[in-house]
């Protein structure tokens, strides 16, 4: 029988493809913002699955939801109706201040369904000549890992060696805002960006950018797409990250923590008469919107309905930030984010990324590695000051050495 980390490390590495490197920690349980694992060791998780835990591990009213559907019917097909896609849909929108919502599963489907969703209203209401739609993206993004997508990824990692690449992308520098103006043609169906580039070491781009994004937009009759699928729902202080530059963008791509940690759940929110150029049989999945789904998303909403969990991550952000702030020039060379999320860059010549990772699970303290030595830390926002603090410290200690 498995029982030791070892063992169940080394059943991953024969029988698991090998596409991600993750750290020793082999997680058995969770609860909030703690995991522990198979050797009864206790974590406090600062990585939140990349913000798909904004809530925390199994949160109790998305449990019990999940729980309650699970007795009743958790799989259709989209073959016929049922009792919980109206409301999630009618509720999602709601909040998010959109007329329509297209639920999909995974984030990258989100992002897919958003750029077909972009070429055939080009073609459809923009008049853009059949197959000549073109996508405007920003370098360094992060928007999922199928073949279109990582067409237009700057990250080789991501990107060599999958070729044939789909064409109809246009890369332009993130943040630079005359760089988008310029590559805005009659032929620009949408613009593609991330209001924080996350994978990219959370990117704030500069002040005005994103206005100027949808200045630029309007101007052309070109469609603005924020994907907000890390950056949502509470993750910077705001239900969506967006909300500060003052500007609306036509089409929403959300997920990650839409499922509440329990299940993939993604959609893409905005404009009736965007979204509202798919006819029946042009687009489609078998799990989007399923039952289950549906109903841990509705539970969600209510969570974010209230703005507790958008208090949450000004609070604990600010309290985040100005402990991470003092370690700049000991230790960090860099920080940045916002609300209850960071992307810090330790000073060259220290520890690389990933080993500072493994020195941080040494101590109780999950984190992730990205692009090198830069980190990101996305604590629950469930997670109380106390513990918050207590991450803080083994941080601290072990860029200390």
């Amino acid at each position: 029988m498995t029982t030791s980390a070892a063992e169940f490390i080394a059943l991953d590495e024969r029988w698991s493809t090998h596409n991600y490197h993750p750290l020793p920690v082999v997680i058995a349980e969770a609860d909030g913002a703690w995991v522990t694992d198979v050797e009864g060791r206790r974590y406090l998780d600062f990585l939140s699955a990349y913000s798909a835990l904004n809530f925390g591990h199994r949160h109790p009213a998305l449990v019990a939801a999940a729980q309650e559907q699970l007795g009743r019917v958790t799989l259709t097909s989209r073959a016929f109706h049922h009792d919980q896609l109206g409301a999630f849909c009618r509720e999602l929108a709601e909040l998010t201040g959109t007329e329509m919502v297209l639920p999909m599963n995974s984030g990258a489907e989100a992002v897919e369904s958003a750029l077909k969703v972009a070429r055939k209203w080009a073609y459809e209401v923009k008049g853009v000549p059949d197959g000549q739609a073109e996508i405007v993206v920003a370098g360094s993004n992060f928007h999922g890992r199928t073949t279109t997508i990582i067409s237009f990824s700057t990250d080789e990692s991501a990107r060599a060696g999958f070729g044939p690449y789909t064409p109809g992308f246009t890369v332009v520098k993130y943040g630079d805002a005359a760089a988008l103006r310029d590559a805005i043609t009659e032929r620009t169906a949408a613009v593609l960006l991330e209001p924080i580039q996350g994978e990219a070491g959370v990117l704030v781009p500069p002040e005005g950018y994103l206005a100027e994004a949808r200045r630029v937009c309007d101007e052309a009759g070109t469609l603005l797409i924020a994907d907000e699928i890390q950056s949502g729902l509470a993750r910077t202080g705001t239900l969506l990250a967006l909300e500060p530059s003052g500007v609306r963008a036509d089409l929403y791509t959300l997920g990650k923590a839409l499922g509440g940690g329990i299940l993939p759940l993604s959609a893409v929110v905005g404009r009736r008469d965007v979204l509202g150029v798919l006819k029946p049989g042009e687009h489609g999945s078998t799990f989007g919107g399923n039952p289950l789904a549906c109903a841990v998303g509705r539970a969600v909403i209510k969570l974010l309905s209230t703005g507790e969990f958008q208090e949450r991550s000004v609070r604990l952000g600010a309290r985040m930030h100005a402990r991470l702030g003092e370690l700049v020039g000991h230790g960090l060379a860099e920080v940045r984010g916002r609300g209850l999320w960071a992307g810090i860059d330790i000073t060259p010549g220290g520890l690389s990324g990933r080993e500072a990772c493994e020195a941080l699970a040494t101590k109780g303290l999950l984190a992730k590695e990205t692009h090198g030595a830069t980190l990101r830390l996305a604590p629950p926002l469930v997670i109380s000051e106390a513990d918050l603090d207590r991450g803080l410290d083994i941080l601290e200690e072990v860029l200390a050495g």
